[in-house]
């Protein structure tokens, strides 16, 4: 391994969502490793001559991966004041401070380290208007769903500026996926941006009501953890919670997700 650079040396204890590859050798240590998830999902092997766009891009691993594969721009949106994210109104400064700081900057020093021309714009899903932005022959929408109060209202944005393809990767809900078949979700919103924990057939539903018609079905893919993911704890709560399995099964697996490429219906 290459040693890193002085900056790109403190660069890494920042912290990261995404582990990306700032240089040879050095590596964030990100939340999630989602490096070798790309060639599990309906990518597009060549997005030569399109104009994509990256939902919710937090470290831009994403818009960087488009890029790479020949966009001829790339755009990614997000939402950089934490206080300006769909917080439960019964939720503690303490936790809003706590998740808030995980929104380190990262993306900047990441486009810097590897020479990116992204465009990275601080714009909300809710707020997309093909009248500001354009449309984009290609969107990217990855473990944002969750987090939102209105998921519908969001994917109904998007479709208002997606002229090609979707491709939502999306939490699921584990538990309510392997009991029902029927579009079903749990409400959470205890105090953090949470919400709707949706199972695989939700998932689908909401696509489709938000205005895009599915082009596959929906695919499993695990989001593997990253270095600097918490690591395994075996407690007496998992004999008593299911949140607490689950946190076991992330750590040890990854994140449950579902895949779906989908296009705006007209």
């Amino acid at each position: 391994m290459e040693t890193a650079s002085p900056s790109l040396a403190a660069a890494l204890e920042r912290e990261w969502y995404h582990t990306i590859e700032l240089a040879p050798g050095v590596v964030t240590p990100g939340w999630f490793d989602t490096r070798s998830v790309v060639k599990r999902l309906p990518f597009p092997d060549s997005l030569a001559g399109k104009r994509c766009l990256d939902v919710a891009t937090f470290d831009g691993f994403w818009a960087f991966e488009m890029e790479r594969r020949g966009a001829r721009e790339t755009i990614a949106i997000d939402v950089l004041d934490p206080l300006k994210w769909d917080w439960p109104v019964n939720s503690k400064s303490a936790v809003i401070d706590a998740i808030g700081a995980r929104q380190g900057g990262g993306f900047e020093v990441a486009r810097a380290a590897i020479g990116s021309s992204v465009e990275r714009l601080e714009m909300s899903v809710y707020d997309l208007d093909p009248a500001e932005i354009g449309t984009f022959d290609f969107v990217y929408v990855g473990s944002l769903l969750i987090h939102l109060r209105d998921p519908v209202r969001a994917l109904e944005r998007v479709r208002s500026v997606c002229s090609g393809t979707l491709l939502l990767v999306e939490k699921i809900d584990l538990a309510l996926t392997l009991r029902s078949r029927r579009p079903v979700a749990a409400l959470d919103g205890r105090g953090r941006p949470w919400w709707w924990k949706l199972n695989k057939a939700a998932l689908c539903r909401v696509v489709e009501v938000a205005g895009f018609s599915p082009m596959t079905r929906p695919k499993w893919v695990w989001m593997p953890p990253g270095t600097a993911h918490p690591r395994p704890r075996i407690s007496r709560q998992l004999v008593h919670s299911e949140e607490a399995r689950q946190r076991l099964l992330t750590s040890l697996k990854g994140d449950p997700h579902a895949a779906v490429l989908a296009a705006p219906v007209r």
